[in-house]
């Protein structure tokens, strides 16, 4: 997904002039829906995680499972926050466009 989105952004910032903002939006819904799931899983991960710090307690067989679910939780965070990124800068690249838009019509 993130090289998806990335490739997508690069073809806006080459063709600002060709792209229709229309378009930038159906394709910023489609990653604010990657975005969201992306979140949930996050969120998951994390209670899980916590879930586990707790069990450490309870006995120490927790740890191995505990340190897994941090691993996952850490690729996670740092993936959600790419997501997250590229979004915010297609929400630029969005006003980009409509203000080249708004300038040919004046």
């Amino acid at each position: 997904m993130k090289k998806y989105m990335y490739d997508y952004i690069g073809f806006v910032e080459n063709n600002k002039k060709k792209v229709n903002g229309e378009e930038i939006l159906a394709k910023i819904m489609f990653f604010q829906h990657e975005r969201l799931i992306h979140l949930i899983i996050t969120i998951f991960y994390a209670i899980l995680f916590l879930l586990f710090l707790v069990l450490i307690t309870i006995s120490y067989i927790f740890i191995i499972p505990s340190f897994i679910l941090m691993i996952f939780l850490i690729f996670y965070l740092i993936h959600y926050f790419r997501l997250e990124n590229g979004v915010q800068y297609l929400y630029v690249l969005y006003d980009e466009v409509n203000s080249t838009k708004k300038d040919k019509k004046s």
